[in-house]
């Protein structure tokens, strides 16, 4: 099975999140984490996890870029309890039993996002519409699975 998995060409998230993801962790849209928020009052680095951000599932950290990856079933599985764990402790699900079925669905929907190549790099821009909050996913296909030389920008400080 394919899964979203967190990948960092760059030092940017660290820069952009107020969390950001370890990468290589398993991640998710996460879009969630917003649902009960209203985006036009989101600024900086809460705007920029909203409008980009895939979420990590062991740090809930936000990543810019997942790669498609393969995933084992039992990692499958760990990243639906890890979900389901977070739905209680963050969002006041009552109980395991009741945040399973949301953190299955979370989990199934990133798993179908991953109908690519492995390697293949993807981006989210996120945004609030009539309807609620919509995702659209932009696919980077690469030459090879080393993403270590590629830059997508250079920071530079400015003295």
């Amino acid at each position: 099975m394919k899964f979203p998995r967190a990948v960092r060409l760059d030092e940017s998230d660290i820069q952009v999140y107020t969390d950001p993801a370890v990468p290589g962790e398993w991640a998710v849209p996460g879009s969630f984490v917003f649902v009960d928020r209203n985006p036009a009052e989101l600024t900086g680095k809460e705007l920029q996890a909203f409008g980009h951000g895939f979420l990590g599932v062991q740090s809930f950290g936000w990543s810019t870029l997942v790669e498609v990856a393969e995933i084992a079933e039992q990692e499958y599985r760990q990243v639906i309890d890890r979900l389901a764990e977070h739905f209680v402790e963050r969002y006041g699900a009552p109980d395991l039993a009741t945040a399973l079925p949301a953190a299955r669905e979370e989990a199934s929907f990133a798993a179908s996002i991953c109908e690519h190549e492995l390697h293949t790099l993807l981006m989210l821009e996120r945004e609030s519409g009539e309807e609620g909050i919509v995702e659209r996913f932009k696919v980077v296909r690469l030459n090879a699975a080393d993403h270590s030389n590629v830059k997508l920008w250079q920071l530079v400080e400015e003295e």
